[in-house]
């Protein structure tokens, strides 16, 4: 967390910055660079877009990719789409913000984030990653047909370069959804279900909330949790480098 739904409604928060001059910008030094975001002063806003976990705010002089990070919360005027994260604090502390835009009209859009975790960047390239988690289905088809055949589907799932904006809980509520164990090879799966299951999942989750919300979302992550959909005692280890859960009834997999 946040992941790439999160990511999204961030942005979709950051739309009420459109035509909004910029008065002054801080940014912690350990997060980004506080010279290069001093050009943002005196611009105005005019597009707030996302690709996978970064959202990049538009200036008619430059862009600045926000990338949140496991506990980077993004708060426009006061009000805080998310109002806590899963994994993350449940306060608002200001000594926590990491990067502050206030605007000339006197609102503020600002990131808080006590890991101190989350980074800045002017005039990002956000091409040189995948596909988005929220295209079609197809596209995400295409893109994990061109994968190395032996890699493990959770492996694949959370590799950035082949699509943008999949985190742990995602990627094993996708695992979950297609029926597949997460340390199956991609190569053995069908990729046009996996792809579906993406797309399914997605925005499922985003009209529950998030990605916390899911079959396997936080509440379920513990020793003797068991699979909501058959009851089967859910399967728990490191895959891929990453804390997984998944059901060895329907899904399979040791």
């Amino acid at each position: 967390m946040p992941e790439g739904i999160e990511a999204e409604m961030y942005r979709r928060a950051a739309l009420r910055a459109i035509g909004r001059s910029v008065s002054q910008v801080w940014v912690d030094a350990r997060c980004g660079d506080p010279a290069s975001m001093s050009a943002l002063v005196g611009a105005t806003v005019i597009d707030a877009r996302r690709h996978g976990k970064v959202v990049v705010l538009d200036t008619e002089r430059m862009s600045v990719g926000m990338h949140f990070a496991m506990t980077g919360r993004l708060i426009v005027d006061g009000d805080a789409p998310i109002a806590e994260l899963a994994y993350g604090a449940r306060r608002d502390d200001p000594a926590w913000d990491r990067w502050v835009m206030t605007f000339a009209d006197g609102g503020v859009l600002r990131v808080n984030d006590p890991r101190r975790w989350s980074r800045y960047v002017a005039d990002p390239i956000v091409g040189e990653v995948g596909v988005d988690l929220y295209s079609p289905a197809a596209a995400i088809a295409d893109a994990l047909n061109v994968v190395g055949r032996r890699r493990a589907l959770k492996s694949v799932l959370l590799d950035q370069t082949v699509v943008a904006g999949i985190g742990n809980l995602i990627a094993d509520e996708v695992a979950s959804a297609a029926e597949v164990a997460p340390r199956t090879p991609i190569g053995d799966v069908d990729i046009g279900v996996v792809a579906r299951a993406i797309e399914a999942t997605v925005h499922l989750l985003d009209r529950q909330g998030g990605s916390h919300t899911g079959d396997l979302g936080p509440v379920r992550r513990h020793a003797g949790a068991v699979c909501p959909i058959d009851g089967a005692e859910l399967a728990h280890d490191t895959v891929a480098g990453r804390s997984t859960y998944w059901c060895p009834q329907h899904q399979g997999g040791t």
